[in-house]
Order: C-alpha cells, then structure tokens, then sequence
C-alpha cells in the first residue's frame, strides 16, 4: 500500500482563520511505498484562489508564496485532478499531520460542486498516530520534528516542504506509526 503524505496551505489573515473563508493555494504530497518508506515521488502545485484572490500579507509572510504563484496557477479543480492522477490507483492511504487538510480538501471540493474523491476516504491523522507512538500528547509538527531530534528542513507552512517533513518522521517511525505500535 502506498502512503500520500500530504500537506495545504490556504489563504489566511492575521485577524481570523474561519474555514469556509479559506480556500486551498498550495499542494505539497510526497509518496512512500510503504508506512515506512522509501520515498517514491513528490507532487508540488500552486492553485489559484477565486473567491479572495488576492493574498493578505499575513498570508503572504508565513507561507512565502507570492501573489503572482498563485496568479500563475491553475483553479482548483484543474489541480485536483493533477493530483488525483499523480496519487495513483488505490491500495493508497491518504495522510496528514491533523485533520486540517482532509477538511479543507473536503471545502474546496464542495465549493467547486465536485464529488469529494473516493482517494482521501481512508485518511490517517499522522499527528495523532505520531503521538501515540510516542506516547505524549499531539504536538504541531515543528515540535515534532524537535522532539525527535530532527531539524525542519526547508520552510515551514510550505505545502512540499512540510509534506517531506512528515514524510521524514514517518520513515524514522518505521511501519510501527500506522497503528501505534512502539
């Protein structure tokens, strides 16, 4: 079975992060053979905003993606169905670091009338299955990475590079992290 880590930034603003107001500008996956690895390809897109097309500033400094990545990108449906044939046919596990990006995955879809894809059903929460391998509480991914003595590679709150992050813990937690096995 294949494992598609994955990870979205959205639009943001300083004063507030209602979910219905975000819509998803970067998609970030890596895909491992197996819950332990190795690596077998990455997928990496801007997509273009249309309900708030231009991006805060807020926005702009965490993420580091500019306006004109965004402006250069294809709409999300177009970028989706990139992704979807990237992540190939299942046996496939569908993975994040929280519940965030299955929910936004689901917004955007919804927003755009598309029928959320049979692909991210099977989704495991890779924070939650990293905290009880590690028997502590769920932690953000950059305290993650600390407390396992891992540097953040790249820049955080970008979807490739945090994507490769999760990646990086998963293989060190070998196929033990799928059911929280130590």
């Amino acid at each position: 079975m294949h494992y598609i880590i994955c990870d979205l930034e959205a639009t943001c603003w300083a004063e507030e992060r209602r979910p219905e107001r975000m819509e998803i500008i970067e998609i970030g996956a890596v895909k491992l053979a197996s819950a332990g690895g190795p690596v077998l390809g990455e997928f990496s897109a801007f997509v273009r905003p249309v309900r708030e097309p231009t991006l805060s500033d807020y926005c702009r400094e965490l993420t580091s993606i500019t306006q004109d990545d965004v402006d250069n990108a294809d709409p999300f449906p177009i970028v989706l169905e990139r992704f979807l044939a990237w992540m190939g046919e299942p046996p496939l596990r569908f993975c994040s670091w929280g519940q965030y990006d299955l929910n936004q995955l689901r917004l955007d879809c919804d927003r755009y009338d598309l029928a959320f894809p049979a692909h991210f059903a099977d989704h495991l929460n890779v924070k939650n299955a990293w905290a009880a391998w590690k028997g502590v509480t769920p932690k953000g991914l950059a305290r993650a990475l600390r407390l396992m003595d891992m540097e953040l590679e790249g820049r955080h709150h970008r979807g490739m590079d945090d994507a490769r992050n999760i990646a990086r813990i998963c293989m060190a937690m070998g196929e033990e992290w799928v059911d929280g096995r130590r």
